[in-house]
């Protein structure tokens, strides 16, 4: 076996994990439970939304044409002829000069075709004085105004939101035909690493990764099926993979991944099945592995949780939203460049920032540190064709 890596470009990593994310089913479920889930496919409207013309306004249902030319000084006088009650539609049409009380949401009524809103309107006795003149329909909600039937209401890929519920229940979609939440195992290894529950001694760290990998599968949308820790040893990683790629659609292994006398699990997925990818052009995630076992995914993480965030964001992300059926979630903002960022020719940077005062400034850190992760808002990525950046550019930070 080589010791050294032969490294791909991140774009081409990007690819590779798209091109291999296994399909997910659907499944459909009551609306109340489809909250962040991924709609499978398109859902239109089976009939007209709101389905009748209803006022948006408290005021009075009027023939527009009988308000033209009023004024504070010459109102229309019109003619008052009872009351629109809500959820009833009223009998009857508005003859010209007449009126009818109507309230917010209130259907109109036939004749009618505007409403004058109850602040340019007075009432004496039987008779309304309209002091503002009103157009055809203005202050109307038209029956297909919100959605007319066949039209979609929400596309497939859209990640439901509370107001995307209240939508589909108003177009009457009791059930919602959603992508499968996609499992995801997740293995740490590493003769250093303990439970979180474990009293630190000297070499040994707290499972981090786990956690880490974890709280992002389920930020992205998928299930996440934590496999424990497994000791430096083939052997044992073996039967753990396995039954890990049987069960979940994706496999995310951390630790191992390095070239050197350690490198185990690049040589277990090959075992179980192929390895594409033994090596990333970023940093901080050279060592990263992209392989498959069946038709499983599994991705070779770096065991240090800065590293391997890092390649979650840059790499992993898409795998999950091409799995999950909705487009990958990034939120970008400008910002100036507080000091320079060194980089190597070759390789894509993902330097952490913290924004201040619309300035990015770059969270510095020895490789191992923790805080950098939680002390930034998100990463400037210097382009492999760059050998840096300097202060006072305008860069693009890709907020967390």
């Amino acid at each position: 076996m080589s010791l050294f890596l032969e490294v791909v470009l991140a774009a081409r990593a990007v690819e590779m994990v798209t091109s291999i994310a296994p399909a997910i089913g659907s499944e459909r479920v009551p609306i109340g439970e489809a909250l962040h889930r991924v709609l499978a496919e398109d859902v239109s409207a089976e009939s007209d939304l709101p389905g009748f013309d209803r006022s948006v306004v408290d005021g009075y249902a009027v023939r527009a044409s009988d308000t033209t030319g009023s004024s504070e000084a010459l109102p229309a006088m019109l003619s008052l002829e009872g009351r629109i009650e809500m959820g009833q539609a009223h009998e009857g049409r508005v003859e010209p000069g007449r009126c009818r009380y109507i309230p917010t949401g209130g259907v109109m009524p036939g004749g009618a075709d505007a409403v004058a809103m109850m602040e340019y309107a007075e009432t004496v006795g039987n008779e309304v004085l309209v002091h503002r003149a009103v157009a055809p329909g203005e202050n109307v909600l038209g029956c297909d105004e919100d959605f007319a039937a066949g039209v979609v209401v929400l596309p497939a890929g859209r990640r439901l939101s509370p107001q995307d519920l209240g939508v589909l229940a108003a177009a009457g979609v009791a059930g919602v035909p959603v992508r499968r939440v996609p499992r995801v195992g997740i293995i740490s290894t590493g003769n250093e690493i303990v439970p979180v529950e474990a009293a630190i001694a000297p070499g040994r760290v707290r499972d981090a990764n786990s956690y880490l990998c974890a709280g992002f599968v389920q930020e992205q949308g998928c299930e996440p099926r934590l496999y424990g820790i497994v000791r430096d040893s083939p052997d044992l990683l073996r039967p753990v993979l396995e039954e890990a790629a049987a069960a979940c659609d994706c496999v995310l292994i951390s630790g191992g991944s390095s070239k050197d006398v350690r490198d185990m699990s690049a040589g277990v997925i090959g075992d179980l099945g192929e390895v594409l990818v033994h090596g990333i052009a970023i940093a901080p995630g050279k060592p990263t592995i992209i392989g498959r076992v069946g038709a499983t995914p599994v991705i070779g993480l770096p065991g240090h949780p800065g590293s391997a965030f890092i390649v979650l964001f840059a790499v992993v992300r898409h795998l999950l939203a091409a799995m999950t059926g909705a487009p990958v979630r990034a939120c970008q903002v400008r910002a100036r460049l507080a000091a320079n960022i060194p980089s190597a020719k070759g390789r894509e940077d993902y330097v952490r920032v913290r924004l201040e005062d619309g300035a990015a400034i770059p969270v510095f850190g020895k490789s191992g540190l923790l805080n950098t992760l939680v002390q930034s808002d998100g990463v400037v990525v210097v382009p492999a064709t760059r050998e840096g950046l300097e202060t006072g550019e305008v860069v693009e930070v890709v907020l967390w």
